[in-house]
């Protein structure tokens, strides 16, 4: 590889997505760098360039980008506190940047820009009309994308269900569904009954990613692309095979219950997490699945590792499956 053309920095390394993507770029042969706000890690072989600095610094993120030819955005809010009023200016300074350097954004798009007008099956021309705060600003978000596609940069968008996997952070799998490092003796499921969901595979979309960016050239200066991911058509695939990996590993399949909205509604008001929670409650109450026409009409096929195997590797990543002996902590799950 030409590495004046395939070094690729990426904000928000230590998150989940981030974190995924620097891992799939080094195995496709990427030279990778790394922004962080804490102390740089000690040399741990991994052949990441890490740099000390904040991407709410323009000229962290602008030195930190010299010579890049790809921008993974994958970074929040430290807690995701201040959202609204950070995001939008990180952004700027990555598009700051990506023009400076003629670079490609990559984005991990969300479902928060639409309202039900565009389910179940969602497009990625549908109209945006978000119904919440956060999906407001993810929707203003893209639209400053668009933009810098027009300035020089160039954008990738792929959009995907509900993250999970062996290191995916904060998601609702490892926040609602289960919890890191216990043994699974309930699972907390969210949705109404019956309502289909939409999960990805984190790997899976960050090597789907990777594969779009080898060939950015040909595709259009903003483009975005959809996963079918995993459709979970009740809401019952999911917890049947989380429910399938516990049981292979304890001998104890675990009991399966309603997810406790109502506390989150009496708690929400002193909690921030669980206000963003309770914020997000329409999307487990109407089916959505997304549309992947147009990344297979342009790869042939979609990164898509069995559900089974998926869970496994996912409950194992986190430290579920050795946990046997510990009990269930009460009350609701944390970032």
């Amino acid at each position: 590889m030409d590495n004046t053309k395939n070094t690729a920095l990426v904000l928000g390394a230590t998150g989940g997505i981030g974190g995924e993507m620097v891992r799939q770029l080094l195995a496709a042969g990427w030279r990778v760098r790394a922004l962080t706000r804490g102390e740089t890690p000690s040399p741990r072989g991994d052949h990441v360039e890490w740099l000390r600095g904040d991407a709410l610094s323009r000229a962290d993120v602008l030195a930190a980008a010299k010579g890049c030819a790809v921008i993974v955005h994958a970074v929040n809010p430290p807690g995701y506190r201040h959202w609204g009023r950070l995001v939008l200016p990180m952004l700027d300074n990555t598009i700051a940047a990506a023009i400076a350097e003629n670079a490609t954004i990559v984005l991990p798009g969300t479902v928060y820009n639409f309202g039900p007008d565009a389910f179940p099956v969602l497009t990625e021309d549908a109209q945006q009309r978000p119904l919440t705060r956060k999906g407001a600003i993810r929707v203003a978000l893209e639209a400053r994308l668009e933009w810098a596609s027009t300035q020089g940069a160039r954008v990738l968008i792929v959009r995907a269900g509900d993250f999970f996997g062996p290191r995916a952070g904060n998601n609702w799998f490892s926040q609602g569904l289960v919890k890191p490092g216990q043994s699974v003796r309930s699972i907390l499921y969210p949705g109404a009954p019956g309502v289909g969901h939409q999960w990805s595979y984190l790997p899976d979309v960050a090597r789907t990613m990777v594969r779009l960016l080898a060939m950015r050239a040909t595709l259009p200066a903003f483009a975005r692309f959809h996963m079918a991911g995993h459709w979970d058509h009740d809401g019952r695939q999911m917890t049947g095979a989380i429910a399938r990996a516990v049981e292979q590993a304890t001998g104890a399949p675990p009991v399966i219950r309603r997810f406790p909205w109502w506390l989150v509604a009496l708690a929400s008001p002193f909690v921030a997490t669980l206000r963003e929670m309770r914020e997000m409650r329409y999307l487990w109450q109407t089916p959505l699945s997304m549309d992947n026409a147009r990344l297979l009409a342009v790869l042939g096929q979609e990164a898509h590792t069995p559900l089974d195997e998926a869970v496994r590797a996912t409950l194992e990543g986190m430290g579920n499956l050795k946990a046997a002996g510990k009990k269930n902590a009460p009350g609701l799950p944390a970032r």
